[in-house]
């Protein structure tokens, strides 16, 4: 059988438990007794040694044989219970309990593997259900060894049965499973350039993935090295290096595709090495490899993803500035997509170390989200001031099983050629695409081998406006895929552009009545006291509005378009009334008797400077590298003769004026113009589609309908 075929005999278990176990449940037996058959296959050869073997040592009484019995099996585990799946079902009324048996007969290593599956409580259930002989035995008739299923097509399988559990559970698959055909062209992309380097003779290199899943992206980079690449399980293309040491190491939050990739890289390495590199937990919480760097970093960060479990420990990280992962800034809480990529950065080895190369997929959110100063935009400054983007790739859309949403590979290394200095390499792979013959999920779209090797050269020739010929609409035709930036193109100082404020006064009945409303005049008839000492300073207070009022409605109704003209109207009423205004009370009259007018002087402060006008402010991104004050008077003050920037606003890093921001607005950089449709081609279809509709009226009616002219 095929790994589909496999697939579909697997799922076929849930035919049997569907009464007994939710949609949603399937998984909870389906996944453990699939890892359990394939260690059952894995270690059926040398069982009968290593039972021979641990009798022989308990008879000479030692105590750790651990080492002895990893020897014995051949690989990093083994098990001691004398049953297999055969043995299991020979004995079918004590079925739960022989099954449990066999469990606890493995290492500790592989124990602690199963029991993130929570599997003892799934075989109560079963066995209440009196299924499990069922059960067993349909996974007993599937033969799991690596003989048969090499651990890259089983990588596969366990990753297409995760993509049906999540589907039946409705959630987000991509958690999980990144397609195959782009965890390919992620692995190519990072490895690019760096051949040489792989090739050299004792070449030990380290891939590191810190939300690893059921850990393909680190199982097929190390067979781009040392295998070659594959398909349907032949070799198209040699490895790098079969001789080079790729050590394995990553980390996952969830239990269950944890305890596959662990399981199944246990098989695959018998020394245990990568399996034991293999970490569980919240990266971004509890980093496991914290005082470890690496070569290589690849990784699919959940998408929109949350990181409030985490917000404690990241946000008490981030204020320890450099020291820790998280210094350069903190993205909006909804998303995390950015925190993993700074994880990667401080995993990355120093450039005088040999440096590191990563790949990172993700939406396009941290593209562009955040303003000037936001924590996206301070992560993507920290990202481009060191120089670290060497290219940014766009993905065709319905590439993912969960979301058809656009996805960008950013390619990151602190170790770029003299060519890349500075500069940052935009691809335009949108259409290097072709129809799957049967969609999975939202995944109607895959790149194939040619093409993504089409995007590899792209990226190596690096080439500014580099094209090629692309399908649209039916027809070919010559697009640019490829531009190159400096990095500072794509920052910018955010400014403040303010107006002066112009307000005109006037005592008439309704401005009067909005003091009412003014909280200054309102706090007059309030008292922290209480008792009868706030009863009277109450009292006072109101006194007091209504003698302001009656002096309001005593001053001249005219139309004052200069404040401190109505300010003078103002102290001599309240001269000639004896009542004098305090400071907030005045402030609440001037505030209720105004409205803004562009033909009113501007109101100024006390040395004469022109106050700004909240409402009229505003903000204009200027370009890295160009004069502030050439850019306002070419771009602004022609428009708005009147207004200044406000040299208050500095950036809190190089403390100049403006705030800086980083920002990537990919399509605007590929965007294809279209011209709109003739009209007359527009009117032609209009009056077919009417002629069409008349038709078939008369067909309904029986009668000839007269077609509109």
């Amino acid at each position: 059988m095929n790994h589909s075929e496999i697939v579909s005999f697997l799922w076929g278990v849930a035919d049997l438990i569907r009464d007994t176990f939710k949609r949603g449940k399937y998984q909870d037996v389906i996944l453990p007794l699939t890892v359990l058959r394939r260690l059952d296959c894995v270690l059926g050869p040398t069982k009968d040694k290593v039972l021979a073997k641990q009798a022989e040592l308990k008879g000479k009484k030692l105590e750790n044989l651990d080492a002895q019995l990893r020897k014995a099996s051949g690989f990093a585990f083994y098990n001691t219970s004398r049953y297999d799946f055969e043995k299991l079902l020979a004995d079918a009324p004590h079925l739960a309990a022989n099954l449990r048996n066999h469990i606890a007969g493995f290492s500790p290593n592989m124990r602690e593997v199963l029991e993130r599956f929570d599997f003892d409580n799934t075989i109560s259930k079963v066995d209440e259900a009196g299924l499990l002989f069922q059960v067993l035995e349909r996974f007993k008739n599937v033969d799991l060894h690596p003989d048969k299923i090499d651990n890259p097509t089983m990588g596969t399988i366990f990753e297409e049965l995760l993509r049906k559990f999540n589907e039946a559970l409705n959630e987000n698959p991509g958690e999980h499973f990144t397609p195959r055909d782009v965890v390919h062209l992620m692995v190519d992309l990072m490895l690019a350039g760096d051949e040489a380097r792989i090739r050299t003779k004792g070449a030990v290199r380290s891939v590191y993935d810190p939300c690893c899943g059921s850990g393909g992206m680190l199982l097929i980079t190390k067979e781009h090295i040392t295998v070659g690449l594959r398909k349907n399980g032949d070799i198209i293309r040699p490895p790098i290096n079969p001789g080079a040491e790729i050590h394995l190491f990553g980390q996952e939050v969830n239990p269950e595709t944890w305890a596959v990739s662990k399981s199944d890289l246990f098989m695959k390495d018998p020394t245990g090495r990568d399996a034991d590199n293999i970490a569980f937990g919240s990266t971004l919480s509890n980093d496991r490899h914290a005082r470890t760097s690496f070569d290589y970093l690849i990784a699919n960060p959940p998408y929109g993803k949350d990181w409030k479990r985490d917000e404690d420990a990241v946000t008490a990280e981030h204020e320890r500035g450099a020291v820790g992962r998280f210094g350069p800034g903190l993205p909006r809480i909804s998303d995390g997509q950015l925190l993993f990529l700074l994880h990667m950065l401080a995993r990355a080895k120093d450039a005088k170390d040999g440096g590191s190369r990563i790949a990172i997929i993700m939406n396009g959110s941290p593209l562009f989200t955040g303003d000037a100063g936001s924590g996206e935009s301070e992560i993507r400054r920290f990202v481009f001031e060191n120089d670290l983007l060497e290219a940014l790739i766009a993905l065709p859309e319905q590439l993912f099983y969960n979301t058809g949403i656009a996805t960008y590979i950013w390619v990151i290394t602190n170790r770029k050629t003299r060519e890349r200095h500075r500069k940052v390499q935009l691809i335009d792979a949108t259409t290097f695409w072709v129809p799957m013959r049967k969609s999975l999920g939202d995944k109607r779209r895959e790149i194939p081998l040619d093409r993504a090797q089409h995007i590899v050269k792209i990226l190596s020739d690096f080439k500014d406006g580099e094209t090629r010929m692309v399908k649209q609409d039916g027809s070919e035709e010559e697009t640019v895929v490829s531009k190159v930036f400096p990095t500072t193109h794509f920052g910018f100082r955010k400014i403040t552009i303010e107006r002066p404020l112009r307000l005109n006064f006037q005592a008439s009945p309704e401005r009067i009545a909005r003091l009412e409303e003014e909280k200054g005049f309102q706090a007059l008839a309030h008292s922290r006291r209480a008792g009868a000492a706030g009863a009277r300073d109450e009292a006072a207070g109101r006194a007091e509005q209504e003698t302001i009022r009656k002096l309001l409605r005593a001053l001249p109704g005219a139309l004052h378009k200069d404040r401190k003209e109505f300010e003078r109207v103002l102290e001599a009423g309240a001269t000639k009334a004896g009542v004098r205004i305090a400071t907030p009370v005045t402030k609440a009259i001037l505030s209720a008797l105004s409205e803004p007018d562009e033909t009113a002087a501007i109101c100024r402060n006390r040395d004469g400077t022109p106050e700004p006008d909240p409402e009229l402010r505003d903000a204009e991104s200027v370009p890295l590298g160009e004069v502030i004050e050439a850019f306002f008077e070419r771009d602004v003050k022609p428009h708005v003769p009147d207004a200044w920037i406000d040299a208050g606003k500095r950036d809190t890093k190089d403390g100049e004026v403006g705030i800086v921001g980083y920002e990537i607005n990919f399509n605007r950089y590929f965007y294809r113009y279209t011209p709109p449709r003739a009209l007359e081609t527009i009117e032609a279809d209009i009056r077919a589609i009417e002629a069409d509709v008349v038709r078939m009226l008369g067909e309904v009616t029986g009668t000839t309908l007269k077609e509109p002219a």
